[in-house]
This record gives structure tokens, sequence and C-alpha cells, in this order.
């Protein structure tokens, strides 16, 4: 019938037991964390409320925040003078640290045609301050504005930044309303 097992064996099996049971736990959580399920709840800002306050470049429980910039590029004009791009006051129009409202310097100009620019955010470099997109939205079009990256969220159950946000911006949202869009 049942052969006899020895306490050396049988401590055997259990600890490998419980680590396949580890691997594939981990494994589902990795999975349910990059895909998410439909009925999976994560943090966005609404572009809409977002005063730019700064809160969470600063507020995140991460060292470099999950908020980033992010640039609607069918609601951009590719101005000559970016409010997001410039500093307000700027006496010349040049890129020097200086003038350049990113502290980082996260948004790189890249020249058109003549006056036209076109300005891309450098996600590596940005820390979701949101000086870009305050000054684009207070003197453009409101093409730069700030969104929660999912890959380096860690969607706590409570936001640090979602409880000191003044505006009410960062909220759950299910999975297919993840990135909330500003369009034109």
């Amino acid at each position: 019938m049942y052969s006899k097992i020895d306490r050396k064996r049988f401590l055997k099996l259990c600890g490998s037991a419980v680590a396949g049971a580890a691997v594939v736990s981990l494994t589902g959580l990795a999975a349910k964390r990059m895909y998410g399920r439909k009925g999976d709840v994560f943090w966005q800002i609404d572009p809409s409320k977002c005063t730019f306050c700064g809160r969470c470049a600063t507020d995140c429980v991460l060292t470099v925040s999950a908020v980033r910039c992010i640039h609607a590029h069918r609601v951009c004009g590719y101005c000559d003078l970016c409010g997001g791009y410039y500093r307000t006051n700027v006496k010349d129009l040049n890129t020097a640290a200086e003038n350049m409202m990113c502290p980082t310097g996260a948004i790189e100009r890249k020249y058109v045609e003549d006056p036209y620019f076109e300005y891309t955010i450098d996600e590596s470099l940005c820390n979701g301050c949101g000086k870009c997109a305050k000054g684009c939205n207070s003197f453009g079009n409101g093409s730069l504005y700030l969104q929660v990256k999912q890959e380096l969220c860690k969607n706590c159950n409570e936001c640090k930044i979602s409880k000191v946000c003044p505006s009410g911006a960062l909220t759950r949202v299910t999975a297919d309303r993840v990135y909330m869009l500003k369009d034109g």
C-alpha cells in the first residue's frame, strides 16, 4: 500500500510544495499588477481637476514620484514661446537652463519649421513636479498635463498624494479608464 516516509524526506517535500506555491502566487500577483483585470482599480489624475500644485512630486511614497508629465501632441500648438518650456518674462529665447521651466531638463525642444517647435518629455528625467504643465495651462493651450504611470505606481490602498491633493484630482478608476487623456 503506502511506503513509509522518513522525516527528512517529508520536510523536503513540504518545503518544495511551499516554494512552488510561493512562485505560482508571486507570478500571479505580478501578472495582475501588470495587466490588471476589468474590475481592478488604479490611481489616476483627472486632467480637468489638476491644479499643478507640485505635491505629486513631493508626497509620493516612491523616491521619484510615479506621476509624469504627459504631452497631448494633438492639442499642442507647437509654440515658439512655450509656456511649459520657458519661464515667464524670458529676456532671450534660448535653451539656457535659467530660462527653462523644468528643473530636471526633462523637456526636449525640437525645431519643426519657423516659428514652430515640438516639445517632448523624457519620462526618465521627469519627477512629476508639474511646473511645465502649470505654465502650459496658464499661458498656452494645456497640452502638457500630469498622469500616474501605472508601471511605476505601487497602487497603494491609501495613496499619500490623494490625501494631500487640494483639488481632489487623484482618484481610483477602473482598468478601462486607466489613462485619462486630455484631448482637443
